[in-house]
């Protein structure tokens, strides 16, 4: 018997980290985004949403279909050539995409990734080079991406012994809705306060991404996460920070050359359109994520493309015109699309749409 080829699987709605875990969490991505969308009891009774991975095999968080309950990472194991395409003809058993949404209603602390060949690395490791496209931003909001132009190693050393502001050892970039960056391994980084992010991630298959927290604003917090100024810091890891640090890498407009692509305000109401924000050949170059945003209303053709995809719906809706049946992702959802999936017609309803994948 002939197995039936797999088919877009449309991804819980609530897979919410706990507020303990991102103290900078706010209430904008659950009120908005995931108003219409169901939630748990308990992931509703959340007081802060700080991230929901929409689309992700790691054990800690895995996305699960709303339909049958099965883990992504087990739709994957079923049927891997068909759900992973080049990803599984490179020998990969799952996949190294990991997309989020993020609400910061506070900064969230100066962090950066290493590189995969960083040897401070422990087993079951990996770097994790990722990108951040603004869905929506509080007047004046900004994110730390980048060394200014005077920091140095030794003067960045010198503020985390005295405790400054390290913040203002970066480059503090305004953003509008539309803006997508490129975040790779051995850039400091810190979302600032008052955005809502989509974020794509590279995270080698079963390992976990890592993250080294070179500074968090001096904040304290008490076992709950929230802040108390008689509580505890968070953990700081600022040896391996200084390590995988690119001290020579370019700064100021060069970096923002490579770092930044101001798409603009996607326009809902226009006739679709597919725009490439980063990848290989087009949009900013990556070797590690190919994220595009395809937004509009009326009929679209998707193409078809060789790597299982992530599709995170932030406004209005898609609907995929797939093997006789309609395939529906409304505002604040999030599908994952296998790799054996061939060009799909679709129609778009005020749409605006996240598009992922691993090159």
């Amino acid at each position: 018997m002939t197995r039936k080829p797999p088919s877009p699987i449309l991804l819980r709605a609530d897979n919410f980290t706990p507020p303990s875990r991102t103290p900078w969490g706010g209430t904008t991505l659950r009120s908005t985004l995931k108003a219409h969308a169901p939630l748990a009891a308990d992931k509703a009774a959340y007081a802060v949403v700080g991230e929901s991975w929409e689309v992700s095999v790691e054990p800690d968080f895995p996305s699960v279909d709303e339909l049958t309950s099965l883990q992504l990472d087990e739709h994957i194991r079923g049927a891997p050539a068909e759900w992973l395409g080049r990803e599984h003809a490179a020998g990969k058993e799952s996949t190294a995409l990991l997309v989020k949404l993020i609400d910061a209603a506070d900064e969230l602390s100066v962090q950066i990734h290493p590189n995969d060949s960083y040897t401070g690395l422990h087993a079951g490791e990996s770097g994790k080079p990722e990108s951040w496209y603004v869905v929506a931003c509080e007047y004046g909001a900004g994110i730390y991406l980048g060394l200014s132009e005077s920091t140095s190693r030794d003067s960045m050393a010198l503020a985390l012994a005295r405790e400054a502001d390290v913040s203002k050892h970066l480059q503090f970039i305004p953003v509008e809705p539309g803006d997508f960056f490129l975040i790779e391994a051995g850039t400091a980084h810190a979302i600032g306060r008052g955005l809502i992010l989509v974020e794509p991630q590279h995270v080698t298959p079963g390992k976990r991404g890592v993250t080294y927290r070179y500074w968090d604003w001096n904040r304290r917090y008490d076992k709950d996460g929230k802040l108390d100024r008689l509580g505890s810091a968070r953990a700081l890891h600022v040896k391996d920070a200084l390590a995988v640090t690119a001290w020579d890498a370019p700064r100021g407009s060069e970096f923002l050359h490579r770092a930044r692509l101001q798409a603009g305000t996607a326009d809902l109401d226009g006739p679709p359109s597919l725009l490439p924000l980063c990848g290989p050949t087009h949009g900013l170059l990556s070797s590690h994520l190919e994220v595009s945003r395809l937004a509009g209303n009326g009929r679209f053709r998707l193409p078809a493309v060789d790597a299982l995809r992530g599709l995170t719906v932030v406004d209005g809706s898609i609907t995929l015109h797939a093997e006789a049946r309609d395939f529906v992702v409304a505002k604040g959802r999030s599908a994952a699309l296998p790799a054996c999936l061939s060009e799909t017609p679709c129609t778009l309803s005020n749409a605006h749409v996240i598009l992922s994948s691993i090159p």
